[in-house]
């Protein structure tokens, strides 16, 4: 217990279980979406699906990791040509 104190002294927070769990399914959906744009040979589906990989290490706040993550999902929906 000492070492999280030392940590959250530092600025050092561990996230939510619901950061990681949105973290996980957009990632696990960014994935499907990879594959997909790889299989058909769409550029969108698959830049859609690294930025659904890779968004989560550069948002720390859960609910910006849910507004953009169905942001991108939308844009996956709307733009899979």
């Amino acid at each position: 217990m000492d070492d999280l104190n030392t940590l959250g002294s530092l600025g050092l927070t561990l996230p939510s279980p619901a950061y990681l769990l949105g973290a996980i399914v957009f990632g696990i959906i960014g994935i499907a979406a990879y594959r997909y744009g790889k299989k058909t040979s769409s550029s969108t589906p698959k830049w859609i699906g690294i930025g659904l990989m890779l968004y989560p290490y550069g948002v720390s706040q859960t609910w910006l990791l849910y507004v953009i993550g169905v942001g991108l999902c939308a844009a996956l929906y709307f733009f899979h040509e």
